[in-house]
């Protein structure tokens, strides 16, 4: 906190001294020439002054204050031509880019020095950006291009398990990352039981990440935020593009309603896993169902120089069923609406108002078991930002935003007169999620940059329902009852962040962060990979915010013409308040889900090591990461620490992709981890006639390591101005390693003594081809 204090009066102190000179801003959008996007992370410099450039807001905007005088003004972005215009500066003046994509030329390498060594010039550690090209061309599940595979195979970002979508981030649950689309959280980001992400590769601009040291403006998870944008749709002119693949296909259309004015895009995808099963002659396979469908919309309108309407939404569902035993259908849907409006050269606003609903309904007629379970959370969210850019050495970003969270933890119906199941009706949950920050990105001299700022964050547990106390045992002991519109318990939280770089070189960089974060949202589950019908619960009367507290330095260094990348950080976790279950909880059937948890600390620590080639006919990187992730909770293991069930000590990615020829590119991916911490049955015992299992030490045992090779194909078919289709095709597991996706213990049929141990593996030998077109 005294840091930041001293940074604040030091920035203002440098800011009055430049101050006593005639001085005039520059401002304006950065757009792509063809589609009319704007364009994220575009850089803005001028020639003459070389400690004086930005990079582009998510809104394409940019303004730099400097003396008069007359300058060379240039912006460009990897892959774009840099535009240059010569300026005369005797007043404000506002200044459009429109940058050209380059033609690709075979064996060429295209450096920029402004753009290519941004890794080491950004002071934010952990910090990722997803090129969305790279998506396209690498090898994933069934041919279907999916931005969070391609993430987690970055260093400190690991696949929560074979087939799923759910992520690790630097030793923290599934939970505690923070999932955003076009500023509205996604509370479950998987299609397919996790074999697909909800995110449709069409219909995404910008992709980022971060790895704890998150800026000011985010909140509410531990372990990273995944910030994603849309596209706005072409404005220029109308495109129709899409994909026909072995199991789904997709299709978008996008285009101007009023040419350079407004424009829309239109995105949706279903798989037909549900027809091939419709063919099968066997009636217990033609009953089940297995689909999902997903449709992403964006509208845009310029009302003029300073306003910008933007309205976009998201809706998707999965159906999943065993004959009339068995179903399970769950889907998100999620709507933000924007304005953007320029009160003056130097201050940029964005208001949102945006709503997220994530739920799930199961069903289970089995039996005597008939029932069916339902959840959902649902938020409102406002939102009110500004950008300041009082001269080119800072840019201030301060804020606020009230989110309203309604949580149904669980509802359950009998379905039969002869059903053993009890209909249960919990009433809602509702709170007020709120903050305020500010952040400041300063830049005193060429070679030391530093991002600052704080957050200050409060949760209000609202009644309505019931709130317990309990004794040590988890029996209850007190009932409270709250009116609906009745405050049961406020929570603050201060957040400070900082991060800071000093480059040695133009190539050359050091770095280190601190930050803390807050999380008031926790979800329940019982095994490794993310599940449709895990539990959210909020905070309450027993139940704190989690807090994490992280410590990161690390070196970035780049070849001297910015075509290698090398990096390393190491990080220091320290974990309050967290959530696992007593041993033994039912997390489907218990009607009290508070009494079946502990609360404890943890402790998530390692080094992350990254090489990266960017340009030439071979691009690529391998990753590492040797971490540890644990927890101390009293009640578990004898309150000794133990490995979280993330904890995964090794873990390798190689990612490779070679340009054959101008028609064929070659892709190829291998990655290799230790084995996920696992709880194993140690003994067993008979009761009432039966045999049950003795779970000991949680966590105590490991699934095996795990790798695979994944290779890939893309050849150009047709490639002209205003068309063009390829061919993707490649193999899932090359060599067809039967990784175990999950162990089963039971009892031999022949022999009641003995146990039976089965493998379950998911995927061997898994081929794809799909057909891409656009036109």
């Amino acid at each position: 906190m005294y840091w930041i204090s001293f940074l604040i009066l030091l920035q203002l102190f440098t800011s009055s001294i430049v101050s006593a000179q005639s001085r005039f801003t520059i401002s304006g959008t950065v757009k792509d020439a063809k589609t009319g996007e704007l364009m994220i992370g575009a850089t803005v410099r001028i020639r003459e002054l070389t400690n004086v450039g930005m990079s582009c807001n998510e809104y394409g905007f940019y303004s730099l204050t400097i003396p008069q005088g007359s300058y060379t003004l240039s912006a460009g972005m990897m892959g774009y031509e840099i535009q240059e215009v010569k300026v005369v500066l005797t007043s404000n003046q506002k200044i459009d880019f429109r940058l050209l994509e380059e033609a690709a030329l075979l064996n060429e390498v295209v450096v920029k020095a402004s753009e290519a060594n941004e890794n080491v010039s950004n002071p934010i550690m952990g910090f990722e950006k997803l090129n969305i090209k790279e998506v396209n061309q690498l090898p994933v599940l069934m041919g279907e291009r999916d931005p969070l595979k391609i993430i987690q195979l970055l260093p400190g970002i690991k696949s929560a398990g074979e087939g799923s979508s759910g992520f690790n981030v630097r030793g923290g649950n599934v939970d505690q990352n923070l999932i955003l689309l076009d500023e509205a959280p996604v509370y479950n980001a998987s299609h397919l039981l996790g074999f697909f992400s909800t995110f449709n590769a069409d219909a995404i601009k910008d992709l980022s990440i971060y790895k704890g040291n998150s800026p000011a403006q985010y909140g509410g998870r531990l372990s990273s935020v995944l910030d994603i944008k849309m596209n706005d749709g072409n404005n220029q002119d109308y495109k129709i593009g899409g994909g026909i693949g072995l199991i789904a296909s997709h299709l978008s259309a996008e285009g101007p309603i009023q040419k350079g004015k407004s424009s829309f895009l239109v995105t949706g995808r279903r798989t037909y896993a549900d027809a091939f099963l419709k063919l099968s002659n066997n009636k217990n396979i033609n009953k089940n169902t297995l689909y999902f469908y997903d449709l992403n919309a964006k509208l845009n309108y310029t009302f003029s120089d300073k306003d910008r309407l933007y309205v976009s939404g998201y809706f998707g569902r999965d159906k999943f069923g065993i004959n009339d035993l068995f179903s399970l259908d769950w889907g998100n849907a999620t709507g933000t609406l924007r304005w953007n409006h320029l009160y003056s050269e130097k201050l940029f606003s964005n208001t949102s108002l945006i709503y997220s609903k994530y739920n799930y309904e199961v069903g289970v007629a089995n039996g005597s078991s008939q029932f069916t379970l339902t959840s959902d959370i649902k938020d409102i969210n406002l939102k009110q930002e500004f950008s300041y850019f009082p001269n080119p050495q800072n840019s201030i970003r301060f804020g606020a935003n009230v989110i309203h969270h309604t949580l149904t933890p669980r509802t359950r119906e009998s379905m039969g007169e002869n059903s053993s199941v009890n209909t249960t009706d919990e009433p809602n949950k509702t709170a007020f999620e709120s903050a305020l920050y500010a952040s400041n990105r300063w830049s005193p001299t060429e070679k030391f940059n530093v991002e600052y700022g704080l957050r200050l964050s409060a949760f209000t547990v609202m009644g309505g329902s019931d709130f317990y106390e309990f004794d040590a045992a988890g029996n209850i002991v007190n009932t409270l009852k709250y009116d609906r519109n009745e405050i049961v318990k406020n929570y603050f939280n201060l957040e400070p962040r900082i991060s800071a770089g000093y480059s040695v070189s133009p190539t050359f960089s050091f770095k280190a962060a601190y930050s803390r974060n807050t999380q008031h949202l926790h979800l329940l589950s019982s095994s490794n990979a993310a599940s449709p019908t895990d539990r959210w619960l909020m905070n309450t009367n027993n139940i704190k915010p989690e807090l994490a507290d992280q410590v990161s330095v690390g070196v970035f260094k780049n070849s001297e013409d910015n075509i290698y990348e090398f990096s390393s950080e190491i990080y220091y976790k320290s974990l309050q308040n967290q959530v696992d279950y007593k041993d033994g909880a039912d997390f489907i059937l218990s009607d009290n889900i508070e009494s079946q948890l502990l609360f404890g600390k943890g402790r998530a620590y390692g080094a992350e090591f990254l090489v990266k080639k960017k340009s030439g006919k071979l691009t690529g990187w391998i990753g590492y990461t040797l971490s540890r992730s644990e927890r101390q909770i009293e009640g578990i293991n004898n309150g000794a620490w133990y490995s979280a069930k993330q904890d995964r000590t090794h873990d390798v990615s190689i990612v490779g992709t070679y340009q054959l020829s101008k028609k064929w590119t070659l892709s190829g991916t291998w990655v290799y981890n230790t084995g996920n911490a696992v709880t194993f049955p140690t003994a067993k015992y008979r009761i009432d006639g039966g045999v049950a299992f003795l779970y000991s030490e949680r966590n105590g045992y490991r699934m095996p390591d795990y790798h695979r090779l994944d290779v890939g194909a893309t050849v150009n078919l047709n490639k002209k101005a205003n068309r063009e289709s390829s061919l993707s095709l490649g193999m899932y597991n090359a060599y067809g390693r039967s990784n175990p996706y999950a162990y089963n213990f039971g009892q031999s049929i022949d022999n009641p003594e003995v146990t039976e141990v089965s493998r379950v593996t998911l995927f061997q030998y898994v081929p794809y081809i799909t057909y891409n077109f656009k036109f």
